[in-house]
C-alpha cells in the first residue's frame, strides 16, 4: 500500500495567479491596502501564513473577525476569477493520466495535502475536474504548520486506506523545498516536482527521495509510486 499526498498549486495545476489576484482584491477591500501580497513568495506555504506575513509588512495585526471577513471575500472573488482565461492556466503535464492510472491501481491511495485552504482547494479541484480524485486532504484550515498536515491527512484517509499505513508509505509529491521539507518530520518520502516556479537545481537541494521535471511520463512515475 501507498498513500500519495499531492500539493495543488504548481504540482497538479497553475491558475494563471487566480489565487494572488484573488487575495489582491480582498485584501485591498478589507484592509485599504492596495498590492498587498507584492514581494511575498506564497509558493509552498499555507493561506494563513502568507496572511500573516501581509499584515506585518503593512503595520496590521491579525483580528478574527477582519480576517475571516478577508477570507469570505477571498473565497468571492476567486469564485469568478477561477473562470477567467489566463496565461500559464491548465492542469500540469500528465495529471489527468496519471491520476487515472493510480485511481486504477488497488494499492495506491490518492489524498491531498495542500496550503490551501479547504474552500479555495475544493474551488480549484472542481473547476479543474479532478476532486473526485481525491476523498480526503489536510488543509491551511487545519494547521498553519505544512508538517503537521501529514498527520492529519494520513488519519483521515484512514476509512479509504483501511489501515494505517508505515510512514514509508506515505508519499508527499509537490512543487517546493517545503513540500519536501514537511515529509521529513513524519517520516515519510517525498516527490518533487519542477512544474512549479523552482528549479530542479533547487528542489534538489531540498534532498527529496526522487525528482521529475513533470510528471508526463505515467508509466515511469507510476512505477515509482507502486515500487
Amino acid at each position: 500500500m501507498k498513500l500519495l499526498l499531492f500539493d495543488i498549486d504548481g504540482t497538479l495545476m497553475r491558475t494563471g495567479g487566480a489565487g494572488r489576484i484573488s487575495m489582491e482584491r480582498a485584501f485591498k477591500s478589507v484592509y485599504g491596502v492596495r498590492n498587498g501580497f507584492e514581494g511575498i513568495h506564497m509558493m509552498g506555504r499555507t493561506d494563513p501564513v502568507i496572511v500573516r506575513e501581509a499584515l506585518c509588512n503593512h503595520g496590521l495585526t491579525w483580528q478574527d473577525d477582519q480576517v475571516e471577513s478577508f477570507r469570505r471575500l477571498y473565497y468571492e472573488i476567486l469564485t469568478e476569477q477561477i473562470k477567467q482565461p489566463l496565461a500559464d492556466k491548465g492542469l500540469c503535464p500528465g495529471i489527468p493520466e496519471l491520476l487515472e492510472a493510480i485511481q486504477a491501481t488497488p494499492a495506491l491511495f490518492l489524498g491531498l495535502l495542500t496550503g490551501n485552504w479547504r474552500r479555495s482547494a475544493m474551488m480549484k479541484l472542481d473547476y479543474f475536474g479532478i476532486r473526485p480524485y481525491f476523498p480526503a486532504g489536510a488543509f491551511a484550515d487545519d494547521s498553519e504548520k505544512r508538517e503537521d498536515l501529514v498527520a492529519v491527512v494520513v488519519e483521515r484517509m484512514l476509512p479509504f486506506t483501511g489501515k494505517m499505513p508505515d510512514p514509508s508509505q506515505v508519499i508527499v509529491i509537490g512543487d517546493t523545498p517545503m513540500d519536501v521539507a514537511c515529509a521529513k518530520p513524519y517520516g515519510a518520502k517525498s516527490v518533487a516536482v519542477a512544474t512549479g516556479f523552482h528549479s530542479p537545481e533547487v528542489l534538489k537541494a531540498a534532498r527529496p527521495d526522487r525528482i521529475f521535471s513533470n510528471l508526463a511520463d505515467t508509466k515511469r512515475v507510476l512505477a515509482y509510486f507502486k515500487d
